[in-house]
């Protein structure tokens, strides 16, 4: 492979990039949406987000595991309680690192 090839790639992908993220992004910036509508679109992040870490946390290396020897979906549990109980983002994913840390070694 050639470096022009791929510097003639790289610089395709940065243009169809473009086109078809800041493109749209500018068009809707000066565009009012109907309130239902921004409401719905304001769950659009949650929802992405809630199904990336889903599928890792029961599905952690794309294998099942029995919800008991699972450290990620036990270490799951305690996140969610510390981040429902301060709101804190920074205060659960520290009790997530340290109970998956902890789960792990006890299930290692």
């Amino acid at each position: 492979m050639s470096a022009s090839l791929v510097w003639g790639v790289v610089i395709g992908m940065t243009v169809v990039n473009i086109c078809f993220r800041l493109v749209p992004i500018a068009a809707m910036s000066r565009l009012s949406l109907p309130k239902p509508l921004e409401r719905w679109l304001s769950y659009v992040p949650a929802c992405v987000m809630a199904s990336i870490v889903v599928m890792e946390v029961l599905r952690p290396g794309g294998r099942w595991l029995a919800p008991l020897q699972n450290p990620y979906l036990l270490a799951a549990i305690p996140t969610a309680v510390v981040y429902r109980t301060t709101r804190s983002f920074l205060g659960a994913t520290l009790a997530g690192v340290a109970a998956f840390l902890a789960f792990r070694y006890l299930l290692g």
